[in-house]
């Protein structure tokens, strides 16, 4: 006969030690979830302090989509983050559990589209047995692997919603529990937080780029850079920093228009090009004096005009961001940073008043690099003016006084042969004052004004073939810095136009252009010795009708002179101040 074992339920009933067992059963295993729920928040524990170890935006969205798998024991888990549109759908897709080859078949990641739109939408956690049978379950492509179960936590960032976390197929078959849920729950809000410090830290690095760019561009203006090297500098800082597509630097120009000077992101055709102030972005950037941001380029307000053709290598303009160039006399020019439209996420990043004080410190360091070159420009004149003044105070003087000598000697001398070559010797003394005056005059023009003389030597190399010989150029007077810029234009289109008249109709042998400018008016004569004309017969000619309107509109007058036989004198004069 057997014997019952002693314990401490020996003296119970059978009944009684079968209702012990089951206590002591349900005992172990609320240990065991105390154990495994002990075991589950120090994984979260040591997954908080793993994430909020990186200051790396990039890395901490990783570590935070591998801690949520490993703490629920998810096949699949991916972090959705939502970008800054309106429609709020999904910038970008962290996953883990996925092979390469798996994330090659699938194709484009999703953009938040059904369950995942849901959650977006709804931005409430969200547990499903199967992720199918959900009534916004749809849009998965044909070489998506399968997936069940599902749990969907969204993850804030104070009351802003960052990202979503979207976990499935549990492992062993079964659906994600209420702890799984509170797991996760957890993890995200700490995630939240580890988030906000890495954009605040990613921020901090902005204004530090900022800063040190700005540094950079006031460092290389004080040196010895060319102000173009020193504008394509800003342009290329503005584009980088804030990781944009396209930059350009518009300056402003005496006719009141905007003028791109360089660009960065794109190629150059566009350098040169002006743009109107009024019904332009940029334009009502001078006008304001305030930044203006235009989210779309595409949408701009007002219909104004987005400035200017963009070549068909450049990005499609989106987002635009333009900033004053301010100085002491009000805005000398724009800067203009421009996103492609696939890239408006990273223009919405930006903080607006960082470039902001970027322009201004730029616009600053040029005020301060152009007082250098004016600086350094007048003491240039000033030295020009000194060397005219020993050319006209003492070389022409002597000069002068050895013709005066020579004339004297040519009367004292009985023989044809020295008077000759004495009258010849007065002649190149002469020649050699003018051609000391005009160096003088041409120490007086400025030196990155144009040269009305190299555009008038210009037209007429042109006419050398035509002609069959170069006609002569002759000026007297301040030509270069005395005549205005508006009449300096008529003078080249006078000269094209009679210069080609005679090679055209008179055949002439000798041409003579004779540019003079002296008591407040300038005197242009063009005259050839070919077959001449007479003036009655061409008294309506397109030509001779343009020339004399030019002088009209400055007030002055054009007289041709012509007979047949005896070649063509045009006289045409203008008064200047």
């Amino acid at each position: 006969m057997s014997q019952e074992p002693e314990g401490p339920s020996s003296a119970l009933s059978p009944l009684g030690r079968a209702r012990l067992d089951e206590l002591l059963q349900e005992l172990l295993g609320r240990v065991n979830d105390v154990v495994d729920t002990q075991e589950r928040l120090r994984g979260l524990l040591d997954a908080v302090v793993a994430i909020a170890g990186d200051l790396t935006l990039e890395r901490v969205l990783e570590q935070i989509v591998g801690a949520a798998s490993r703490l629920v024991d998810a096949r699949y888990v991916a972090l959705g983050v939502l970008g800054s549109g309106s429609d709020r759908r999904l910038q970008s897709f962290i996953t883990v559990g996925l092979t390469d080859d798996e994330r090659a078949r699938i194709g484009a990641l999703p953009r938040g589209k059904g369950l995942l739109g849901h959650l977006i939408d709804h931005p409430e956690p969200l547990r499903l047995h199967d992720l199918h049978e959900h009534a916004d379950s749809y849009g998965f492509p044909p070489n998506h692997p399968p997936m069940t179960s599902f749990l969907g936590v969204p993850i804030r960032i104070r009351d802003k919603v960052f990202g979503n976390l979207y976990l499935t197929e549990k492992a062993g078959g079964a659906d994600f529990s209420q702890d799984d849920e509170e797991i996760v729950v957890a993890l995200a809000a700490a995630a939240g937080v580890v988030i906000e410090n890495a954009r605040l830290y990613a921020e901090t690095a902005r204004r530090e780029a900022w800063l040190a760019a700005a540094a950079e561009i006031t460092a290389a203006l004080l040196g010895p850079v060319r102000r173009s090297d020193a504008l394509q500098l800003i342009a290329d800082r503005a584009r980088s920093v804030p990781a944009a597509d396209l930059a350009c630097v518009l300056l402003r120009e005496a006719d009141d228009r905007l003028v791109i000077q360089v660009v960065s992101g794109g190629s150059s055709s566009v350098v040169g090009e002006s743009v109107a102030i009024d019904g332009t972005l940029a334009g009502s950037v001078v006008t304001s004096g305030d930044m203006l941001i235009v989210e779309d380029a595409s949408l701009a307000a007002d219909d104004r005009e987005v400035d200017f053709t963009y070549p068909l290598d450049w990005p499609t303009p989106g987002p635009i961001a333009m900033f004053p160039l301010r100085s002491a006399a009000g805005v000398d020019g724009v800067l203009s940073v421009v996103w492609d439209k696939e890239r408006a996420d990273d223009f919405a990043a930006i903080h607006p008043e960082l470039p902001a004080a970027f322009a201004e410190q730029a616009a600053l360091a040029l005020q301060v690099t152009k007082a250098r070159e004016d600086q350094a420009l007048l003491a240039v004149f000033e030295d020009r003016d000194r060397i005219a003044r020993d050319l006209h105070d003492l070389v022409i003087q002597r000069l002068f006084a050895i013709g005066l000598g020579l004339q004297n000697t040519v009367r004292l001398t009985e023989r044809p042969e020295a008077a000759d070559r004495l009258s010849d010797a007065i002649d190149e003394i002469d020649a050699t004052i003018k051609d000391v005056r005009r160096s003088i005059f041409s120490l007086a023009s400025p030196t990155d004004a144009a040269s009305l003389r190299k555009e008038l030597d210009q037209v007429l190399g042109a006419a050398e073939d035509a002609l069959g010989f170069r006609p002569a150029l002759r000026t007297s007077g301040p030509v270069d810095s005395a005549i205005p810029a508006a009449a300096q234009a008529h003078i080249v289109a006078v000269t094209t136009e009679a210069v080609s008249n005679a090679a055209r109709h008179a055949r002439p042998e000798e041409l003579i252009v004779s540019l003079s400018v002296a008591d407040g008016r300038l005197v242009l004569e063009i005259a050839d010795d070919g077959s001449g004309f007479e003036p009655e017969s061409r008294d309506r000619d397109s030509g001779i009708a343009n020339m004399r309107y030019r002088a009209e509109t400055l007030g002055g007058s054009c007289v041709v002179t012509s007979a047949p036989g005896q070649g063509t004198t045009v006289v045409w004069s203008v008064p200047v101040g």
